[in-house]
């Protein structure tokens, strides 16, 4: 007795093309973290993974996320006095970069900006190694935050340095948070009042010329006035793009041929202009 095989059953095209695409769709699950986070969560539930969120907040809310002592950052604050009243400040950080382009995104080991506290209270954040803090003697804090704004932490307490500002250069011990703020102690004499200076023209331009590692003329602080617009005019003898701190405008460079950034300053502080590829200081904003 011969038996007849039955032929299986065929899927029809079109839910078998679903079952593939499905199939596809889960293999490529894997792809590249986004430093954005999904809709209905807030950055710190998006990226939690990095570190851990603790419950503590500082001052502001923030709330501190941990890191193991071999992997957090750490920083030092040095302060010298501005030749019209205030303070310079300069960072010095390690395992840390600024990054002012994800601000707002996901908190990843080694990335973010500072935040300035003077007398305990929030005043600025910074997007580059320096600051400025106005005329007086005040308690300085400079702290590290993630992109997404919670606060880098070792053993529960803030990646921060804390010193006294007074008269005369200071500066801050290592600024790891497992140490205790080191403050240095206020000179005796009056702090400098600040002079006034003159206010500047509107419509100032400012021209650079790059050689190698030379910039003329040599780096200065430009004077301006909130509101004022600037024009700077760099020409380069090699490929690579100008950056202003904080106010995140970038200016691509072509060899030999003068490129043009306009901007009106409207944030007061503390700004560095440099290039990116040869890490060369051109210019610093002062805007009052």
């Amino acid at each position: 007795m011969t038996r007849t095989r039955r032929a299986a059953p065929r899927l029809p095209l079109a839910p078998l093309a679903l079952v593939l695409a499905a199939a596809v769709t889960l293999v490529g699950c894997g792809g590249r973290a986004t430093t954005h986070h999904k809709p209905g969560t807030s950055h710190q539930e998006d990226t939690g993974s990095s570190g851990t969120l603790l419950p503590a907040r500082d001052e502001a809310g923030h709330r501190l996320r941990e890191l193991p002592a071999t992997d957090a950052p750490t920083v030092r604050a040095d302060a010298l006095p501005d030749s019209e009243g205030g303070w310079n400040v300069h960072l010095v950080v390690e395992r840390f970069r600024f990054t002012p382009e994800s601000t707002g995104g996901a908190a990843l080991p080694g990335r973010g900006h500072a935040r300035l506290l003077i007398d305990g209270k929030e005043t600025a954040r910074l997007y580059g190694p320096w600051g400025y803090v106005p005329p007086g003697a005040h308690t300085l804090t400079v702290r590290l935050h993630a992109d997404d704004h919670t606060v880098w932490a070792v053993a529960g307490a803030p990646v921060q340095a804390t010193l006294r500002l007074g008269t005369g250069p200071t500066t801050s011990g290592p600024g790891r948070a497992t140490s205790p703020p080191v403050v240095s102690p206020s000179a005796t004499s009056p702090s400098p009042r600040p002079t006034a200076s003159p206010v500047p023209a509107p419509g100032r331009t400012v021209t650079l010329t790059i050689t190698g590692k030379t910039v003329a003329p040599p780096p200065s602080r430009i004077e301006l006035k909130k509101g004022e617009r600037l024009t700077l005019r760099v020409t380069g003898d090699r490929a690579d793009t100008v950056h202003v701190h904080g106010y995140d405008r970038e200016l691509p460079l072509t060899p030999g041929t003068p490129a043009t950034l306009t901007l009106t300053v409207d944030r007061t502080g503390l700004f560095e202009v440099e290039t990116h590829e040869s890490g060369l200081v051109l210019t610093q904003l002062v805007v009052r």
